[in-house]
């Protein structure tokens, strides 16, 4: 594709937090699809390894970390400078995307972020319990800010590949099951459509079913944690407790499975790291697989979306959900290598680009289970090779990621005062009409697989044959 629609205007000022990976791979995108300002469009990052990307673009560069200190005095100036309405892309590590959130809404400045991103050292404080550092509790604040002040100037969290384009790959699922079905149904207008719709469709649990195949030239050097994406976002995330969204069907919960005392109460944590924590799932070119059970946003935010509640208040419906991730071979070593070493982090960290990997795909999408149709996968297929054709600075890991941030952009500008909002939220069919361009192959496929085939073969095992949905099957013991 050469001829590639301009989306809208940035009237104001850009302002780019971090510069690594997704932040590069940001960049060619809103240089494609955007008109902007380029003598207001300003990257701050500490490392300044990928400065020539900016220079030779005249791009202003600032060499220096966000911190809770100077976020105010640092973002202002740059976001408030000329007329029009400024865009602050936050795509950084270490740095509070709720307290950057609520200042851009406060000064009328769109933001969007890929996570609810805490200030430095939240995720390694051994002074906080499991269920203070876990992201139930981070997008509670979140939330909290909505209620405190609704609508007003659009603040986009958690709109990534996952969180944010996964949560869109849902519906369209979910509409292409309840079709297969012959349901007889209009499309949802509202969240309570959506979750009631789901509940019709017999949809037990969401897998947000991934499986990296991307791999690289060199073999991974010993003592290097190597990945195709942010180590150190990877590091955070795999280190906080695993955490699900729990359905109401579920009859069993794991010995160290616990439940949060306030807030939405759509999901629970298991008192270990979730990159230590394996689940049964399915891709479609592999088939049945382990994966990650890594604490997500989504993996709370789609159970709480799909919520069913009585008059009470109730949960009468509500799916399971969690991530389900087999990374690429070369992480899935680096983590055996970490926690082999009693969970030491590797010093070095390396993120392989797109001149490193000869082959492979990252094939990531959603995997409806438990209805009449048995499991239904849909997502994205997007391959290495394809990915280098269309955009430049990413693997196809990374792609996903941007163009979602991408899309999530694209629907600020059009919805301008929608104040904060999660991807569940948003319009699915024109945020994935932004995105298709950037995705490869996106399919559906319905399989007879099941967590329980092929078990106590040689051994026995705790196996619930009466519900093969039940999490007891899916967590890997």
């Amino acid at each position: 594709m050469t001829d590639w629609p301009v989306h809208g205007t940035i009237s104001g000022p850009i302002v780019m937090i971090g510069f690594g990976s997704i932040g590069r791979g940001t960049l060619p995108l809103i240089e494609r699809h955007f008109k902007f300002d380029r003598s207001r469009f300003v990257v701050i990052d500490p490392d300044d390894a990928d400065r020539r990307l900016l220079d030779e673009r005249g791009i202003t560069y600032i060499q220096a970390a966000v911190t809770r200190e100077n976020y105010r005095d640092m973002l202002k100036p740059l976001l408030t400078k000329g007329d029009g309405q400024g865009f602050c892309v936050n795509l950084s590590v270490d740095t509070s995307s709720l307290d950057i959130m609520e200042f851009c809404r406060e000064i009328g400045v769109l933001y969007i972020d890929t996570v609810v991103e805490p200030w430095l050292g939240f995720y390694w404080d051994t002074s906080a319990g499991a269920a203070a550092r876990s992201n139930y509790a981070l997008r509670e604040t979140v939330l909290a800010a909505k209620r405190r002040n609704p609508g007003g100037t659009t603040a986009v969290s958690c709109c990534g590949a996952n969180p944010g384009m996964v949560s869109w790959f849902v519906k369209q699922a979910l509409v292409n099951i309840a079709s297969d079905m012959g349901l007889d149904f209009e499309e949802p207008k509202t969240r309570d459509g959506w979750a009631q719709l789901m509940h019709k469709a017999g949809v037990k649990g969401v897998h947000i079913a991934e499986r990296d195949t991307q791999r690289a030239r060199n073999p991974k050097p010993a003592n290097v944690f190597v990945n195709t994406w942010s180590v150190e976002g990877f590091l955070s995330e795999g280190m906080q407790p695993a955490e699900l969204g729990w359905g109401t069907h579920e009859k069993w919960m794991p010995e160290n499975g616990r439940t949060h005392e306030s807030g939405c109460g759509a999901a629970i944590y298991l008192l270990q790291p979730g990159a230590n924590t394996r689940v049964r799932t399915w891709c479609p070119t592999l088939g049945a697989q382990y994966g990650f059970l890594v604490t997500h946003n989504e993996s709370i935010s789609i159970a709480d979306f799909f919520t069913v509640r009585d008059g009470s208040g109730k949960a009468v419906y509500r799916p399971t959900c969690h991530y389900a991730y087999h990374p690429a071979n070369d992480a899935v070593l680096s983590l055996h290598e970490l926690f082999g070493n009693g969970g030491n982090l590797q010093e070095k960290h390396h993120i392989l680009d797109e001149h490193e990997i000869v082959d492979g795909i990252d094939e990531l999408g959603v995997l409806l289970f438990g209805h009449s149709r048995n499991a239904y996968w849909y997502g994205s297929q997007l391959s290495i090779e394809e990915t280098r054709q269309i955009a430049p600075y990413q693997n196809a890991t990374g792609m996903q990621v941007t163009s979602a941030v991408l899309a999530g952009m694209v629907w600020a500008l059009e919805n301008p005062n929608a104040g904060i909002v999660e991807a569940d939220e948003m319009d699915y069919k024109r945020c994935l009409e932004v995105q298709f361009p950037y995705l490869g192959p996106v399919r559906g496929f319905y399989t007879d697989w099941k967590p329980t085939d092929g078990r106590e073969k040689l051994f026995p095992e705790d196996v619930d044959y009466s519900d093969p949905w039940q999490f007891r099957n899916i967590l890997v013991r």
